[in-house]
Order: C-alpha cells, then sequence, then structure tokens
C-alpha cells in the first residue's frame, strides 16, 4: 500500500494473509481493536493499520521554533521524563499540572492510530468517558495541530525518519532510551493493562515477538540508534533511564540546561521529590487513570509498575538469555551505543 499523498515517499506495507494469520494466533482477544499491522519504510517499523492514515500527516506537519518533543521507544521511562521536561519548561508549575493531565499537556502525535478502524471506533462509542477521543478523532490533524497554542509539548515512539525532516533543525527534542530487556518486559506488562491491544500470549511469545520485529513501533535498535546518531546536535539531548534512575539532580541539570532554564538546588529538590517512584505512581495526572473507564484496560494491573532497571532478570530462562545476548551484540555491532547498568 502506497500513501496517497505524494510528500510522503515511505513505502507501507500490510501484512500478507500467511503472516497475518500467525501474528493474529496471539492477538485475538475479544477486546482487542487492532485489525492489521503494517510495515513502513526500509526498515520495516511496524504500525496497527491506523498508522498508514496518519504517517503523511505527520510527516508533512508544520514544525514550530518553540515545539518540545519528548521521544522514546515506548515504555522506556516516557512518562517520567515527560514530567520533568514539562516541570522546567514551566518553571515548576505544579499546581498546574495537578488540574491538567499529562496527556493533555503532551500531544501523543501518533496516537490516533490506535483508534482508527472500526473495532476501535465501535468500543469508544460505547463509552461516554471515550467522547473525547472520539471528537478529537473526527477533527483534520491539522486542525488539531494549528489550534494548539505555542509552546507545544510533544510525545512521540517514532524514529526521526518518520517524523518531520525539520524537526531536529528547528525544535529541542530529548530522547529517552533504556536497556531493551527491560523495554520488553515493561512493554509487554503494557500489553496486558492495555487489553485494547489483544494480545494473549506468554512473556516468552513476546519477546520473541519483540526481537522478530513483529510489536508496535520495532525494530527497537533502529528507532534507538536514529536518535543516537543524532545526539551531538545542538537540539538533541539524549538521555538513559538508568543513569536518570541513578542520578535524578543531574538529569534535572543536564535538562534545564539543555531547556535553557536556571535552576536552583531547591527547585532540583522538590522536583526529584515530585518524581520519586511512590510519589509519581500516585499522581493521577500522569498515571492514565483516564483510560480505567473506556474498556480499553484491565480491571487489574497499573501503568506504572516498578520504576527500576534489571528487572528483566527476573522474566529470562536461559535461552532467552542467550537470544537476548546475540540479538544485541548484533545489533550493536555497528555502533558505539551502550547501555549503562545499575
Amino acid at each position: 500500500m502506497n500513501s496517497d499523498t505524494k510528500d510522503y515517499s515511505y513505502e507501507i506495507k500490510r501484512l500478507d494473509p500467511e503472516e497475518h494469520t500467525e501474528v493474529f494466533k496471539l492477538f485475538n482477544g475479544e477486546a482487542g481493536v487492532i485489525e492489521d499491522y503494517v510495515r513502513v519504510g526500509p526498515k520495516g517499523y511496524w504500525f496497527p493499520l491506523g498508522f498508514a492514515e496518519l504517517a503523511p500527516k505527520i510527516y508533512n506537519m508544520e514544525v514550530r521554533t518553540d515545539d518540545v518533543w519528548v521521544m522514546s521507544f515506548p515504555k522506556s521511562g516516557t512518562t517520567w521524563i515527560q514530567e520533568l521536561v514539562w516541570q522546567v519548561e514551566n518553571n515548576f508549575d505544579y499546581a498546574k499540572a495537578e488540574n491538567i493531565s499529562l496527556l493533555e499537556r503532551f500531544t501523543f502525535i501518533e496516537g490516533a492510530m490506535l483508534f482508527i478502524g472500526k473495532k476501535a471506533q465501535t468500543v469508544l462509542q460505547r463509552n461516554e468517558k471515550a467522547k473525547g477521543f472520539l471528537d478529537l478523532l473526527s477533527m483534520s490533524f491539522d486542525q488539531v495541530m494549528s489550534s494548539m497554542p505555542s509552546p507545544r509539548f510533544f510525545k512521540s515512539h517514532l524514529p526521526l525518519s518518520l517524523l518531520p525532516p525539520a524537526l531536529l533543525d528547528s525544535c529541542r527534542v530529548v530522547h529517552v532510551a533504556r536497556d531493551p530487556r527491560d523495554v520488553a518486559v515493561s512493554f509487554y506488562h503494557h500489553y496486558q493493562f492495555f487489553i485494547s491491544t489483544g494480545f494473549t500470549g506468554s512473556f516468552k511469545q513476546f519477546w520473541n515477538l519483540f526481537i522478530d520485529n513483529k510489536i508496535d513501533w520495532t525494530p527497537y535498535f533502529e528507532n534507538v540508534k536514529e536518535s543516537w546518531r543524532m545526539r551531538d546536535h545542538p537540539n538533541m539531548l539524549f538521555l538513559f533511564y538508568e543513569d536518570a534512575l541513578r542520578d535524578l539532580p543531574s538529569t534535572v541539570k543536564s535538562v534545564a540546561a539543555f531547556l535553557g532554564k536556571a535552576v536552583t538546588e531547591e527547585q532540583i529538590s522538590r522536583l526529584c521529590d515530585h518524581l520519586a517512584f511512590d510519589n509519581f505512581k500516585k499522581n493521577k495526572s500522569v498515571n492514565f487513570e483516564v483510560f480505567r473507564g473506556m474498556d480499553l484496560t484491565s480491571k487489574e494491573g497499573t501503568f506504572m509498575r516498578k520504576g527500576k532497571a534489571g528487572g528483566w532478570r527476573e522474566y529470562f530462562d536461559e535461552e532467552m538469555l542467550q537470544q537476548a545476548q546475540r540479538w544485541m551484540e548484533h545489533n550493536l555491532r555497528d555502533t558505539d551505543l551502550t547501555f549503562p547498568s545499575l
């Protein structure tokens, strides 16, 4: 399938029938809303079918010089860093943040792809709490983007190559990366929490899909390496989740310097307390509890789980350990990218 927008040069391919059947053996949950998947571009980035409609609109959107973007592969500490960035950029306005959810403060640029399609619309239409999502989806992409006041804050899990070409030369971009083994574990629990994904398999089955690039936003390493290669660009701040866990005050200082904000030790201390995991998990403006009443999530589990590094060791058997070692060595062979350990 080719985009109907001539300014989008990446090929978009749907799965062939055999692969569709194979993948959907693990994605047949009753509450699942994904109808098909596509691969995009030469690296084969994997997305729900709804991305085919959004892809050219995102790629061709007009960016503003005061836009602030937080990027990552999913489950890399994104929400945590979003809140950190927003507070620093907005002069630590905790009262405002408490009253406006992070979902509203940061626009998830490709998020609508998860709700495009008949199955998703059916789920949303039967719940009054989802009305706002339906209203947003009924508006044109350009209308939504142009109506947003500056400065705009965006979250994206897309690689740089699928975002506006002028992005990095125009806007400030913070990318946060995390050990892919922890990402896989956290992403698996995310798929269990959001039952709308329809995933019914085990962690081991999820892991095999993850390393075979058959999970949303994969291939993981290609996604992360695109930003890593641009880490020295003056508009790019590349962070590691593990470094932020180890020394959050230093991360706050790095973000403040990147955003051109002067911060005091008292402000840093208060923000670190605000971001402490036990406090953060209880923060209703960031913990995605809004989805509880929309038939999109399980009645058990939480969006935020443990907020630590190295938990993958509790999930990997010997076969998976060896798989992970080979997979990481293969994908890191042509780069100096390394992940910190705690």
